[in-house]
């Protein structure tokens, strides 16, 4: 059996200022930007490099779906960006004003630090040992 996760729906409340967000200040790249409907995308971002996986930038419908904008998880860190060069990638982070809520701490399975995308959502950003 061969299976993977291809996307990952992440609830925003505007199609282009996540894409802003996540193209400009993390250097995702958008793998697709397509409408549906009038008020419908197909936008897909994810990191460069060699992972399959996608967000699924899903704009917020009604108001039960707004309420989730940045608190999918109840305040739990919700994705995990791994890089093969972590303080390259904090110091730009930092520089694009990327708020970390949790500082850099050695673990022994790696380097973390957590911050927050422009919604509040909470990732590690991760170098493993």
């Amino acid at each position: 059996m061969n299976q993977h996760i291809a996307h990952l729906a992440l609830v925003v409340n505007d199609y282009d200022e996540a894409i802003a967000f996540y193209t400009g200040k993390l250097d995702f790249e958008l793998i697709e930007d397509s409408t549906l409907s009038d008020s419908k995308r197909w936008v897909l971002v994810k990191p460069r490099g060699e992972g399959h996986c996608c967000l699924l930038l899903a704009k917020a419908a009604n108001e039960e779906q707004r309420s989730r904008v940045g608190n999918q998880t109840g305040g739990r860190v919700f994705l995990f960006l791994y890089t093969d060069d972590f303080w390259r990638d904090y110091q730009k982070m930092t520089g694009r004003n990327i708020r970390f809520v949790r500082q850099p701490v050695t673990e022994p399975y790696g380097t973390v630090a957590v911050f927050e995308d422009l919604y509040g959502n909470l990732w590690d950003l991760i170098q493993r040992s």
